[in-house]
């Protein structure tokens, strides 16, 4: 996925329907400065699952997505078994991060998803904003981000060495269901 992946197209409404994501084609990737603020730290989940209904009507619309807590990826292998242990992620007691979202709104050039993320064991607010959609004969691409403060969900450790916010790029790709 390069770098400004989630910008590469507007955000218009798919067709209504259930869409599941695939999770060999979609990317999910996680930017957080490191070293007091000094560097930023890019690293990538793998997708378990996922579920995106367009309603509609906006309002109607949900979306449910599932990421392997362990898959954390940065090309650093240290740094990957930091992440994933109990000092922060604790992927082994907490394999699961998900993301559910209930309504769709527009909001400037995307649409934007309130939900909850549940990380750590821990629910948060969460708000996905879709900032593309793309139809590509039955398959439908997604890009958002979100942005996402670690803290919320009770990720407290390497205060200084870790960056306190967590800027996620997704770009997702579903089928119709």
């Amino acid at each position: 996925m390069s770098e400004n992946a989630a910008e590469t197209f507007p955000a218009a409404a798919p067709p209504p329907g259930t869409y599941t994501l695939d999770p060999e084609r979609t990317t999910v990737r996680a930017d957080c400065k490191a070293m007091f603020g000094l560097f930023t730290v890019h690293g990538t989940f793998q997708l378990k699952s996922g579920q995106v209904v367009i309603a509609a009507e906006p309002g109607g619309s949900s979306v449910r997505a599932v990421i392997h807590a362990a898959s954390f990826a940065s090309g650093n292998a240290t740094r990957d078994a930091d992440v994933i242990s109990p000092t922060l992620l604790d992927a082994r007691g907490f394999p699961e991060i998900t993301f559910t979202g209930q309504g769709a709104r527009l909001d400037g050039t995307g649409w934007v998803v309130a939900g909850s993320v549940t990380a750590h064991g821990t629910p948060g607010p969460a708000e996905v904003r879709v900032t593309g959609a793309r139809v590509e004969g039955e398959t439908v691409r997604f890009a958002a981000t979100a942005r996402l403060d670690r803290t919320s969900f009770g990720v407290t450790k390497k205060k200084g060495m870790v960056g306190r916010t967590v800027n996620l790029l997704i770009e997702a790709v579903g089928q119709p269901a």
